[in-house]
């Protein structure tokens, strides 16, 4: 038990000092990993008889991830991100559109492509927080006063 609790600690506390970057790379991991356990449940209930708890599951999986696409959705900046902001938002209506489609119909491919691109993503929110975070740090080694 104690061992949860401290885990849990850790979880809560790496979420309240991450940045923003690291905040949404975080959500894009955890999207790509709850669609990583759809699809292997998904290709272990095609390869036999069908499971009622394994199609739950599987769906569990995916209402997660639209529950994380909806919280990127959210938290787009329209007036700074412009056209960009406007993008991610059609392009994040479009991955709850065909993960409600691959729900009802347990879809292997349209899981995959929504996967596929959802990594796509969090690897260039990973460089973009890298140069950020980089960027900051020159600026505040350049800011120093040394002679006081």
């Amino acid at each position: 038990m104690a061992y949860k609790n401290g885990l849990s600690a850790y979880k809560e506390t790496r979420i309240q000092t991450a940045s923003q970057g690291q905040l949404i790379i975080m959500l894009y991991d955890e999207a790509v990993k709850q669609l990583d356990r759809a699809l292997e449940l998904l290709k272990m209930n095609n390869s036999g008889k069908k499971d009622p708890g394994k199609i739950e599951q599987i769906s569990k999986a995916i209402l997660k991830t639209q529950e994380i696409v909806t919280e990127l959705m959210v938290s787009l900046d329209f007036d700074q991100g412009g056209d960009i902001a406007k993008n991610l938002f059609s392009l994040y209506t479009w991955f709850n559109q065909e993960l409600l489609e691959a729900n009802i119909k347990q879809d292997l491919r349209r899981i995959t492509t929504v996967r596929n691109m959802l990594n796509e993503l969090r690897g260039a929110w990973s460089e973009i927080a890298a140069k950020n975070n980089a960027e900051t740090a020159n600026r505040e080694v350049s800011g120093v006063n040394i002679a006081g």
